[in-house]
C-alpha cells in the first residue's frame, strides 16, 4: 500500500508542478510578448453546461455564466495536468519517476494537443485546431507552446521529486 500511496503523491506534486509550470510560461508570455493568457472560466462553464446535457456551443463566451465557472475551469486544469501525468507514468513507466526522460515528457506534453484541438475547441466553438477562430494560426501556435511548456514542466517536476521523494521500491509479490 506505500508504494501505491508514493505513487500517488509523486504522480500529484508532479501533474501540480507541470501545469504550475505551464500556467507560469502563460504569465511570462502575457506579460513579455502580450500573449493572452487561457480563461480558464469558459472551462467551468461549458463543463456546468454539460450538466444540463448541452456539450457543444456556437461560442462559450455567448453561453449563459455558470456560478463559480472560474473555480471549477482552474480545478479541472489542474485535475487534467495530474491526470495527463498519471497517463504518462502509466504509459513510459515508474522509470520516469526516477530517471525521467526530457525528449519523453516534451513530446507527450505536444501530443496532448489533441485535446484542445480535437475536443475543447470544437466543443467552445473555435472549431477544429482553432478553425473558427479570427487568427487560427496564432491559436495553434499559442496551443503548441502552452503544450511544451507543460512537458517541459513535466520533466522539471519530475526532475524534482527525485530529489525530493526517497527512491521507488520494487513491488512486493504476494507469492512470496
Amino acid at each position: 500500500m506505500e508504494n501505491r500511496t508514493g505513487l500517488a503523491l509523486r504522480i500529484l506534486f508532479v501533474g501540480i508542478g507541470a501545469t504550475l509550470f505551464m500556467d507560469i510560461w502563460a504569465i511570462a508570455a502575457d506579460s513579455l510578448f502580450g500573449i493572452p493568457q487561457s480563461n480558464f472560466s469558459v472551462v467551468g462553464r461549458w463543463l456546468g453546461h454539460m450538466l444540463d446535457g448541452q456539450f457543444t456551443h456556437e461560442s462559450i463566451r455567448r453561453a449563459a455564466p455558470i456560478a463559480g465557472e472560474a473555480a471549477i475551469g482552474w480545478t479541472v486544469h489542474y485535475l487534467v495536468g495530474i491526470i495527463f501525468v498519471a497517463a504518462f507514468v502509466m504509459i513510459f513507466g515508474n522509470r520516469q519517476l526516477q530517471k525521467p526522460s526530457l525528449i519523453l515528457a516534451i513530446l507527450f506534453g505536444v501530443v496532448m494537443i489533441v485535446f484542445p484541438f480535437f475536443v475543447m475547441q470544437p466543443s467552445l466553438g473555435a472549431g477544429v485546431m482553432a478553425s473558427n477562430r479570427p487568427n487560427p494560426d496564432f491559436a495553434r501556435l499559442k496551443s503548441l507552446m502552452t503544450h511544451f511548456s507543460f512537458g517541459l514542466g513535466m520533466y522539471v517536476a519530475l526532475w524534482v521529486q527525485t530529489k525530493i521523494f526517497k527512491p521507488i521500491e520494487a513491488p512486493v509479490s504476494s507469492a512470496s
